[in-house]
């Protein structure tokens, strides 16, 4: 595997910031283009990418912020350029608009990649339109646990308008991009950890109806859930992202992350990334900057392998939450680098913030879509 990595911002265009030494343009096969929405919405900055990786496919996303090495950027364009020895890699696009649900839209995707073959589904979606649980449960209906799906959405910011994604010149609001990596040579890893803090009772969804909350223990939510805000009340649904809510569906499922996406006062709802299903058990949950930092070590030097372990792989995909990169702020990078000091610096780093971040829990389970986490996948061949 060679990479090449290049950052664009608009006052100094594009700059490399890592090229391994037998990088070949030509021989370049897919590159992931990370940025702003103003700049993944230029068709020409793809247009310059795809001139430069003729054979490449180009797959693109909006973010709430992109990471190149060890830096987090705004207003950039991350792209991560690979040139695969022996594995084959191959991409599907859909939209939204032409599914009847998301849930479709996940079998549509799994049903196009699956073969023999298939070792690893990385997802690219839109963060606003797409529920995330409901794509995870299409993919899971066709793909085997042995080959782990994981991903992220879109992100815009902190404003919560529109995303967009794009498989090289198609970028549009509810696109969803699933690549699909081939053969015995691809190693793949994953891993996913938060860092929050839980605190006060456990409180059972008692009305939903999919992604969308009404009520908890009886009560109306979204009035329980400003009245837990005080003065943030007024700053919904952006401040949400600075209190999420920890959810288990039952006994026996893995702890979740659901952060609100937005609300509607007439209805007094709120809409979640993921579902929100009655019966469920929520908590309220809160930032502690360390164990922040913290969660994303465990995510790293936890994570699992599909096959034998490899200590230090050749790409790093770090995909997380735009909540922690508003609490962390000026320390958003220490993150990074404590990913780094797990897999050493040899590796190449890159990545952005979302909406939403897709992974299994531990080696064998089915995909999640999580909130408010550090969620990685490796990548190396042998």
């Amino acid at each position: 595997m060679e990479i090449t990595q290049e950052v664009y911002s608009l006052s100094g265009g594009w700059n490399s910031v890592n090229t391994t030494r037998n990088f070949n343009h030509e021989k370049c096969t897919l590159v992931l283009a990370f940025g702003s929405k103003k700049n993944i919405g230029t068709v020409g900055k793809i247009t310059v990418l795809k001139n430069k990786y003729p054979n490449a496919n180009i797959i693109s996303c909006s973010t709430a912020g992109e990471i190149a090495a060890m830096n987090v950027t705004d207003d950039t364009i991350v792209s991560t350029a690979i040139e695969f020895e022996k594995t084959n890699v191959e991409p599907v696009i859909v939209n939204f608009h032409d599914f009847n649900s998301s849930e479709a839209i996940g079998l549509e995707i799994a049903k196009r990649l699956y073969t023999e073959d298939l070792k690893h589904v990385l997802i690219i979606s839109d963060g606003q339109l797409v529920n995330g649980s409901e794509l995870v449960s299409g993919t899971n209906t066709i793909l085997p646990p042995e080959i782990p799906v994981t991903g992220g959405l879109a992100g815009d910011g902190a404003d919560f308008q529109g995303t967009l994604v794009g498989l090289n010149d198609d970028i549009r609001e509810g696109n969803v991009v699933g690549i699909g990596f081939y053969g015995d040579s691809i190693r793949i890893g994953f891993g996913t950890h938060g860092g929050w803090d839980e605190f006060g009772p456990h409180r059972t969804v008692t009305k939903s109806s999919g992604n969308v909350l009404y009520e908890v223990d009886n009560q109306n939510a979204l009035s329980l859930y400003k009245k837990y805000l005080g003065p943030k009340a007024d700053e919904l649904p952006g401040s949400a992202l600075l209190f999420p809510l920890s959810m288990k569906i039952d006994n026996s499922s893995p702890m979740l992350v659901r952060t609100i996406l937005s609300i509607d006062e007439s209805a007094q709802s709120m809409t979640f990334a993921g579902d929100i299903p009655e019966g469920a058990t929520v908590r309220f949950m809160k930032s502690n900057f360390d164990r922040l930092i913290d969660g994303a070590a465990v995510a790293a030097s936890e994570h699992f392998y599909t096959k034998e372990r490899l200590i230090k792989p050749e790409l790093v995909l770090l995909i997380s939450c735009v909540g922690r990169k508003m609490i962390l702020d000026q320390r958003i990078e220490e993150e990074i680098e404590a990913i780094q000091e797990i897999f050493g610096a040899d590796s190449v780093y890159c990545g952005f913030y979302s909406y939403g971040e897709l992974s299994p829990t531990e080696l064998g389970a089915t995909c999640d879509l999580h909130n408010q986490t550090m969620t990685l996948t490796t990548y190396s061949e042998i």
